[in-house]
Parts: C-alpha cells; sequence; structure tokens
C-alpha cells in the first residue's frame, strides 16, 4: 500500500500537468509500479537511473548487469525492455502513419529508435516516393563493431523495385561519438553519385550515436564537388533550408550538422 500511495504523486502530477512535467525518476516510478522490500518505488527508481547514469544506459543495459543491483529481478528487467521495444515499434508505425515526412526532427527520432543501442554498425535506408511519403525502411548493411560494408548498387536496385524517388540514408556508431568518418563521407559521395544517374534524389544522411547525431545536410561539408559535377541542388547549412528537403523536392546533400551543440564539422 505505501508504493501504491506514493505512486499516486506522479500519476497526479501527469493528470495536473501532461506527462513531459514528470522528472526520469518520476516516469520509471510509473512503469516499475512497485518497489522491493524496504525501499519504495521512487526510491529504487532514483537508485536505479543512479546507477546505470541515465534512462538511455537503463534502458540499454544487458542482464548481467542489471542482475547486479539488489533487489531487482527478471520480472523488472523484462518490463525495462518492454518498455524500449514499445518505443521502437511506436516509432517505427508513426514513421508509415505521418507520411509525408514532417521536418529532418521526425526522422531523427525514428531513427534513433531503430539504431540506439545497436552493438554493429547497422546501414539503413528509408525510401520514400516523389511526394515524400515513406513507401517502407530497410536495414539493408550490418557490420562490425566499427565498420559497415555498403554497396550503393544494392540501395538502388531496393529503389528500383520498390519504385522510390527519393532516399534518406543513415547508420550507426555503437562507439557513441556520430562524427563521420573519412570512409562515412566517401560512401555518401559514392551513393549520391551513383543515385543521380538513376534520376533518384538523397535528401540526406543521418548519423546516430549514444546521444547525438549528425544530419549531413545541415551545414557543410566537402561534398559540393560532386555536386557541382552532377547539377545538384547545394544546400547552404541555413536551418528553413535544411528544413525544406524534407517538403519539397529536390534538396541534396551538402553537408554535416551535430545535434547537441550544433557543432560544426569541417
Amino acid at each position: 500500500m505505501k508504493n501504491n500511495a506514493q505512486l499516486l504523486m506522479p500519476r497526479e502530477k501527469m493528470l495536473k500537468f501532461g506527462i513531459s512535467a514528470l522528472t526520469d525518476v518520476e516516469l520509471l516510478a510509473l512503469f516499475l509500479r512497485t518497489g522491493t522490500r524496504g525501499k519504495d518505488v521512487l526510491t529504487l527508481a532514483k537508485e536505479m537511473l543512479e546507477n546505470f547514469g541515465s534512462l538511455y544506459g537503463l534502458l540499454t543495459s544487458e542482464y548481467e548487469q542489471f542482475s547486479g543491483v539488489h533487489g531487482i529481478g527478471v520480472a523488472k528487467f523484462a518490463q525495462l525492455k518492454g518498455i524500449a521495444e514499445l518505443a521502437r515499434r511506436y516509432y517505427n508505425v508513426r514513421m508509415r502513419a505521418e507520411s509525408p515526412l514532417l521536418s529532418p526532427e521526425m526522422t531523427r527520432e525514428f531513427l534513433q529508435s531503430q539504431l540506439t543501442g545497436e552493438e554493429r554498425e547497422i546501414f539503413m535506408v528509408i525510401f520514400l516516393d516523389s511526394q515524400h511519403r515513406v513507401i517502407t525502411h530497410s536495414r539493408l548493411f550490418s557490420g562490425t563493431l566499427n565498420h559497415v560494408e555498403v554497396h550503393p548498387r544494392e540501395i538502388i536496385r531496393e529503389a528500383i523495385k520498390i519504385n522510390a524517388s527519393a532516399l534518406i540514408l543513415a547508420h550507426n556508431h555503437p562507439s557513441g561519438c556520430a562524427e563521420p568518418s573519412k570512409a562515412d563521407k566517401l560512401i555518401t559521395e559514392r551513393i549520391i553519385k551513383s543515385c543521380q544517374f538513376m534520376d533518384l534524389r538523397v535528401l540526406d544522411h543521418i548519423v546516430i550515436g549514444r546521444g547525438e547525431y549528425v544530419f549531413f545536410c545541415r551545414t557543410r561539408l566537402d561534398l559540393t564537388r560532386y555536386a557541382r559535377s552532377f547539377g545538384i541542388f547545394v544546400c547552404s547549412g541555413l536551418e528553413h533550408i535544411a528544413e525544406s528537403a524534407y517538403t519539397t523536392p529536390p534538396l541534396r546533400i551538402s553537408g554535416l550538422a551535430f545535434g547537441p551543440g550544433n557543432r560544426e564539422f569541417t
């Protein structure tokens, strides 16, 4: 009864101010519902977040790490893994339901839900029609901890098969740092070049790290020599121009932008 009474406070707060008003501790307590012997649910939630450092650390933990926390067993581990999977599936459905893509933020949220926490590099492609409505998305290539081999011809073959007109590229960095490597830039250039011959528009390439992300199209990168060679319009890196890539054809890739702090990459 004590746990249920203490849990009432976050519930009342949610009903009065909305779910976004809850702290991470209160939100986690809502999902856990009960504490452990001698520990109420809010205290348990607080200790779990402190132990794992953040919600990200908690939701991506393995059972071996999780079972090391006193008083927490398989049931609560399953609950938290269920939360993470529910969020991933929600964004999966939302991506299809809210076509056309309305903003880079919507795309970023979806890709983070799909790629965050993966232990290997995964290269994904979102395929869109001429109105930038999502046709489908696919994990085309899977690699190792720090490398994934990407074949532009396979991307083009898949795009032609489903009659796609535009693409958004994405991959993750399991190391956590979203800064693109030289290989990332080179493969992006190759894909742009290959797609140009097939009249396919590459709207963006997004790199997902741990708590950070990179949009190739939202600041400057030396891809312009390819863009100019093939008559591709080059965006200037201004936010409103980058946004237009998601709503009006045919904007092409020209650069990079970092997420938190808006760090520029040269």
